[in-house]
């Protein structure tokens, strides 16, 4: 299986994955293996398995990020590990919930998901708002996770927060047609803006800083690109600081999503990071 690239788009490469007899495979959005689960009362979250062995707990990016955008892991990943894909509340097929987002809340839900699927101990893979999520889950359930990878998320202190002002009409107006299959695919979209908005607070008052690090027992590889415009290299390496045992990589010549501009560079240290 191989992904085509179709376009890039504010740094985030729009692709589709093709597997090897020239079928798509729509990650993400796969009825063939997307199942729900309910993390309370009236919310259920959506999500995708592939391949079997040890699991690995994939944890996306947030506003443009979804399922899909973790293709070439799940090709590599799927050969050997157990891949389990969640998408988080707000995004695409996963319901919104009725409280304010915050990452103990997202923590819970990736916790939540691997009780329902029996799994006590996985491997984590974070992106950007995932990698926060993941240093939630290490440092609220450090039993439950084994290693973990967190790409693009680093040091965020008290003060450092930033109100993205994202809303339904000005995403609209930047990507309407990025953003059109994925409102299709929700269950409420009328509520799209109202979880924007939830989104917007999460970025700008959610602290992830020392006192979660000092927690984190687990292992973890922390990468970025050396042009991140979101988590540069400097946040990574306060973060590096503060966890126990971490390992630091910078892919040069990259941005935010840094699995897309040099996918090879960070198979090449994630593969022996997860196997050892």
């Amino acid at each position: 299986m191989k992904a085509k690239l179709l376009t890039t788009l504010f740094g985030i490469c729009l692709s589709v994955a093709i597997a090897q007899d020239g079928t798509e495979v729509p990650y993400g959005y796969n009825e063939s293996v997307g199942k729900y689960f309910e993390v309370s009362e009236n919310t259920k979250l959506y999500y995708e398995i592939y391949g079997e062995g040890e699991p690995i707990l994939m944890l996306h990016g947030g506003v443009y990020g979804y399922i899909d955008e973790f293709e070439f892991f799940i090709d590599s990943l799927s050969k050997n590990y157990q891949v389990v894909c969640l998408g988080t509340r707000g995004h695409v097929k996963s319901d919104i919930g009725h409280e304010p987002f915050t990452y103990d809340q997202r923590a819970k839900d990736a916790k939540k998901l691997m009780e329902h699927l029996n799994i006590e101990k996985a491997k984590v893979i974070g992106f950007s708002d995932g990698g926060y999520t993941a240093y939630q889950l290490a440092a609220d359930y450090p039993k439950a996770v084994e290693k973990m990878v967190v790409i693009g998320a680093g040091d965020r202190p008290e003060g450092s927060g930033v109100n993205y002002g994202y809303s339904e009409e000005k995403l609209m107006k930047e990507a309407g047609g990025y953003f059109k299959k994925r409102l299709a695919a929700m269950p409420e979209p009328k509520r799209w803006n109202e979880s924007l908005q939830w989104l917007n607070a999460l970025y700008e008052n959610e602290v992830v800083s020392e006192k979660v690090f000092k927690k984190i027992e687990c292992p973890v590889l922390l990468m970025a690109g050396d042009k991140d415009q979101y988590s540069n290299p400097e946040t990574l390496l306060k973060a590096h600081g503060f966890i126990k045992e971490s390992h630091l990589s910078i892919i040069p010549g990259c941005d935010h999503v840094v699995f897309y501009c040099n996918w090879n560079a960070v198979w090449a240290v994630v593969k022996p990071f997860l196997k050892n």
